[in-house]
């Protein structure tokens, strides 16, 4: 039976297995060193829609059709999508899937929410109530630019320590059986706030959560991190992932197989990408190609899947506010 190890760690006893999975990626994407490993790529920035929202929702329209057309699958296959967007009330998730009649749970973990989908798939997956699920986000550096700092026509000077919010999208259809990846274990992460206040310093926000989370999942599963290939983070990039190894270190458990998506994504100084990638779409379109791929492939038999989140929004921020993290661990084990 499914087991609790811990207050935030669940072991899965029958793992739900994904069956399919698809990227959706753009310009920036396309220039970067995981571009073999997207399913679509697209030059325009619009993906064919009127407004850069629109095209948002035309990735995540894409990402769904893609994984279900890999899958063999039809909309009617899915019991639910579990989705979200970093966009207010999740528009880009709502708008895309509107088409889709599948049950819909709306989700909202920033650029976690990669991770928490999958958790919430995963859980009512292996707990019985639905057969197969997707999990899927997107983010899109106009819509993000637009809503949390400043529209792209402006042409303000990004800072040193911001990082380029990634024009892609991810999903994942999880089956109850099938043959592939599978996710064993889940860790619910809890929300963390060291004060950091700089909306151009994700990394240093999120951070935190992740030592947290991983700090969690290795103690109420008692292993180490050298129990696993590696352990992947969502969108920390080069500052956030600095700061989380030594924080690591500190709890006396370091993180000497790390990867982090925000750094796998781009080529940070080909591209000018600063300190890397962040938004939804950034750990989403890297697991759903590089990292499942390489499950699938064998490259890998257990891959810790750690996505972040800054709970941050623009009223917060003009408010003064602190930017709470989180972050969510899936683990991922290579098939039977």
């Amino acid at each position: 039976m499914n087991e609790q190890l811990g207050r935030q760690t669940y072991r899965l006893e029958r793992p739900p297995v994904a069956v399919s999975w698809a990227n959706i990626g753009g310009r920036q994407e396309e220039a970067g060193p995981l571009s073999p490993y997207f399913d679509e790529l697209d030059q325009d920035s619009f993906f064919g829609e009127k407004t850069w929202e629109k095209a948002e929702s035309a990735m995540q329209k894409r990402a769904l059709g893609r994984a279900l057309e890999k899958g063999g699958l039809k909309a009617e296959d899915i019991d639910a999508v579990f989705a979200g967007d970093l966009l207010n009330q999740c528009i880009g998730t709502s708008f895309g899937l509107r088409d889709f009649a599948i049950p819909f749970y709306g989700l909202y973990g920033a650029c976690s929410t990669m991770g928490e989908s999958l958790a919430l798939a995963a859980m009512c997956l292996g707990g019985g109530f639905m057969q197969k699920a997707a999990a899927m986000t997107s983010s899109h550096f106009c819509t993000a630019e637009r809503q949390y700092r400043m529209p792209v026509p402006y042409g303000s000077q990004r800072t040193p320590t911001a990082q380029w919010t990634a024009t892609a999208a991810g999903c994942t259809i999880l089956a109850s059986e099938g043959e592939g990846p599978r996710i064993t274990h889940v860790t619910c992460g809890k929300i963390v706030d060291k004060g950091i206040a700089d909306a151009n310093n994700m990394g240093a926000a999120m951070a935190p959560a992740a030592c947290s989370t991983l700090s969690a999942f290795f103690r109420e599963t008692k292993t180490r991190p050298e129990d696993y290939d590696h352990v992947v983070t969502g969108d920390l990039g080069a500052l956030g992932s600095q700061i989380l190894l030594e924080l690591m270190e500190a709890e006396g458990i370091p993180l000497s197989n790390h990867l982090d998506c925000g750094l796998l994504l781009y080529d940070r100084e080909g591209q000018d990408m600063h300190c890397g990638a962040s938004g939804c779409g950034c750990a989403a379109s890297v697991l759903n190609g590089y990292l499942l791929g390489g499950l699938q492939d064998g490259k890998w038999k257990k891959l810790l899947f750690a996505p972040t989140g800054a709970l941050l929004s623009p009223v917060s921020s003009c408010q003064g506010e602190t930017i709470p993290g989180i972050c969510h661990a899936i683990l991922w084990e290579g098939r039977l």
